[in-house]
């Protein structure tokens, strides 16, 4: 009789008996060599944590937060999945996530344990900091420019970052704070990224994370690029009041994917601030919408000079709008610090110069003047108001991820 040996278990049982269920012919007594099968071996488990992980963290790596395939609304379809400025060699994953979030919130990123990237990018700001520039790990030097929201930052296309688009990318931006010298330190006179790089291979917990993210504990510039990238970017917000309403109304196919339609359970003064943004200058509006594009309210990529300044050549970006009534400072250098100063600013205040966005400019070339009445201006920050995403501010695989 032949028989059939499961390699695996070491177990042999009679063909017979697995081919009489099946319509096999159980009377034949011919010899027949053993078949093996040989099972499938299961890949081996994540790396278990060891004592370091869960001494200092609170995560459970045997059930990892989901950063990789976060449930989105309808309109986060094909015409916002374009903007994505993920690399194709970056794609999100729970576990190089879940590393960038302990990278993100550690202070051992700082020459001296005093500052992390969440030092200045606080979650209930909405990723922003409160104060219009950020102390840098020696207490007493600050930034020159204002520390950004990050929320929605996966949806700015190109994808250049910093205020001045100076990085090329986030993975490239991310590790820049690290190394300058009044943000974390890491500047050359204290040993630049490989003084860091080692800083963190003798921790208790980084080779773990860098074997459960990567498979191994190898620990380069390249990956915490990597694992910064892909926790910044899951930093997505969906979930305002704006948000809310207008998913009562989307339509893919209808005029302008329905973003003209007055939204439900906004106020009078609130939808009016709603129309005011979405419609340009030509029909009565304010003209916001095109640059600081729903549903993400990231900035338009071809987005020039706001015109703070006479004659300004640089281009900065902006960050979206989502969360900007958390904000408490405006602009690449917090020179405004209410959004009725912003309003006033595209309402009577752009100036001229070679960068100035057509898109703020008359037929004419002049920069536009809006003539907003005292209520159309108030208006139109209750609708920014509406944008407030207390989700992304509260969410927990977003937040401190260290044992208090």
């Amino acid at each position: 009789m032949q028989k059939i040996k499961i390699a695996a278990l070491g177990i042999i049982f009679p063909l017979s008996a697995i081919l009489s269920g099946c319509g096999g012919d159980t009377t034949s007594n011919s010899a027949a060599p053993t078949v093996t099968i040989a099972a499938v071996t299961p890949p081996p488990p994540p790396a278990t944590p060891i004592s370091g992980i869960v001494d200092f963290t609170t995560i459970d790596v045997n059930r990892l937060d989901n950063y990789a395939n976060p449930v989105l609304p309808a309109y986060y379809d094909a015409t916002v999945a374009a903007l994505d400025n993920s690399p194709n060699n970056n794609p999100i994953n729970d576990r190089v996530a879940t590393l960038g979030r302990v990278l993100f919130y550690d202070k051992r990123l700082s020459v001296n344990d005093t500052t992390a990237c969440a030092s200045c990018h606080q979650q209930a700001n909405g990723f922003d900091d409160p104060n219009r520039f950020s102390t840098g790990f020696s207490g007493t030097a600050f930034t020159s420019a204002h520390a950004m929201r990050l929320g929605n930052i996966r949806y700015y296309r190109p994808g250049t970052m910093f205020w001045d688009k100076r990085a090329a990318s986030l993975e490239l931006q991310v590790s820049q704070p690290i190394i300058h010298p009044i943000e974390m330190g890491f500047d050359a006179t204290h040993g630049g990224i490989n003084a860091l790089l080692t800083k963190l291979a003798a921790s208790t917990y980084y080779p773990d994370l860098f074997t459960l993210a990567f498979g191994n504990s190898a620990i380069t510039e390249a990956r915490i690029q990597q694992a910064l990238g892909q926790f910044t970017r899951s930093m997505i917000s969906a979930a305002s009041r704006w948000d809310t309403a207008y998913a009562q109304v989307f339509s893919a196919t209808g005029p302008n994917r329905n973003l003209n339609v007055s939204l439900p359970g906004f106020s009078a003064s609130e939808d009016l601030g709603r129309q005011l943004f979405m419609t340009g200058p030509g029909q009565g509006g304010a003209g916001c919408a095109a640059c600081h594009q729903p549903p993400t309210f990231a900035l338009a990529a071809n987005s020039l000079s706001n015109g703070l300044d006479a004659n300004e050549t640089i281009i900065f970006k902006s960050p979206s709008l989502k969360n900007v009534g958390l904000s408490k400072a405006f602009m690449h250098d917090g020179r405004f610090s209410t959004l009725e100063q912003v309003v006033e600013h595209y309402n009577s205040g752009i100036q001229n110069g070679p960068a100035l966005d057509n898109r703020l400019k008359t037929p004419g070339g002049a920069p536009q003047r809006l003539n907003l009445t005292v209520a159309e201006k108030a208006t139109l920050v209750a609708f920014l108001l509406t944008l407030t995403d207390n989700n992304l501010t509260n969410d927990a695989k977003l937040s401190n991820p260290f044992k208090k």
